[in-house]
């Protein structure tokens, strides 16, 4: 390749990586905006290749690449502080469960599973259960031909909760722990349902389970972010208001390192245990360089991690990832401290956020019901 146009090649990427980074800290809820804190990691890969390119040309700079390399440094640096939390180089904020004796380690076994609703694949997830045997299963796009090909699976799940749906919004959770007055609720949208429950440990403490799919900003769902932040937002200000032992998780069409994530855990005062370990990118199965982590689990710091691993795909776009957590509480004063803690500014910004998407929540559900009777 001429030497010239890979120096204005990796110009060109620089400005690009600098333009997105900037692009996303433009205080909007649309779509197109919020969409490029999903490919941090990609943008932080281009970013070192145009950052180490250009320094290979050291010697051809005048002022315009002395400026552009300043900026892509500066964007370079934000993207690395919003990636790195999640890798080891990172303190981790949950520790390693201890060793126990059988009967006194009460570990939690979730995986959770965005299937897919046209995936016809049914009996992958089915084999997967019955290997891992988790405590909690937690499906996600799952209509009446998913809960149909689910029942294998019941013999070992007395406890569930079941919305099938035809919308990629449908949910279902299977539990082998007892889970008290469960109730499924839309927060949101009319059709798009979250389910809320007590759950029975091992040792018999009653915690809560918060299962969310909330819908995603894209061109092709919804123009804004605004309720699928507000969902999250006030879901974790229910949790600190009662001061809640909690754990959420789900496909929540966001990434851990958004604002509104990270927003979200200041308000909770839930933990991540993925910080300080890896990312577990669970989205998009077949294109493995645009891969981000759209499937998560928060919990208190009464738990501490035996292990979180992405497993096996199941036919969907979305690889399934199961969390082993234990029950902790000695540890739970320790682990307080890694929380991240809620300002002032976090509370207003929730409330705001919080009123803006039950607006806009009522204008989609209108809309939503509108065209739904317009194919009826």
């Amino acid at each position: 390749m001429d030497l010239s146009l890979l120096y204005y090649s990796l110009q060109w990427l620089a400005g690009f990586i600098a333009f997105v980074t900037i692009w996303g800290w433009v205080p909007l809820d649309n779509w197109w905006v919020r969409g490029v804190e999903f490919p941090r990691i990609q943008i932080m890969v281009l970013g070192i290749i145009a950052w180490i390119g250009m320094i290979v040309f050291f010697s051809e700079w005048q002022l315009g690449q002395w400026l552009l390399f300043i900026v892509l440094s500066i964007t370079l640096a934000f993207q690395l502080r919003m990636v790195l939390p999640y890798t080891r180089l990172w303190k981790k904020e949950v520790q390693k469960a201890k060793n126990k004796p059988e009967g006194e380690a009460h570990q939690l076994k979730i995986m959770v599973s965005n299937v897919l609703t046209p995936n016809n694949e049914t009996q992958k997830l089915v084999d997967l259960v019955k290997h891992r045997q988790p405590d909690i299963l937690i499906t996600l796009e799952t209509d009446k031909k998913w809960e149909k090909a689910l029942q294998q699976i019941e013999s070992d799940y007395p406890y569930t909760v079941k919305v099938p749906l035809d919308n990629l919004y449908g949910m279902h959770l299977y539990s082998k722990l007892e889970l008290i007055d469960p109730e499924v609720k839309y927060l949101m949208i009319d059709d798009i349902p979250s389910i809320h429950t007590q759950l029975r440990l091992q040792g018999g403490r009653v915690i809560w389970l918060y299962c969310l799919h909330p819908m995603p900003p894209s061109p092709t769902e919804a123009d804004k972010s605004t309720t699928r932040d507000a969902e999250l937002l006030m879901v974790g200000k229910h949790i600190k208001e009662n001061k809640q032992t909690a754990i959420l998780a789900g496909d929540l069409n966001d990434v851990a390192w958004s604002k509104t994530t990270r927003r979200f855990q200041r308000i909770s005062g839930l933990l991540d245990p993925r910080i300080g370990r890896h990312f577990i990118n669970t989205f998009h199965v077949k294109y493995p360089f645009l891969r981000w982590a759209l499937d998560h689990i928060f919990h208190s710091a009464c738990f501490t991690v035996v292990d979180i691993k992405r497993m096996p795909s199941i036919g969907s776009d979305h690889f399934p990832v199961m969390t082993t957590l234990q029950y902790e509480p000695e540890e739970t004063s320790k682990q307080e401290g890694n929380a991240p803690t809620a300002e002032a500014e976090d509370v207003a910004e929730a409330d705001s956020k919080i009123e803006e998407g039950k607006k806009e929540g009522k204008k989609m559900s209108d809309e939503r019901k509108e065209a739904q009777g317009s194919f009826s």
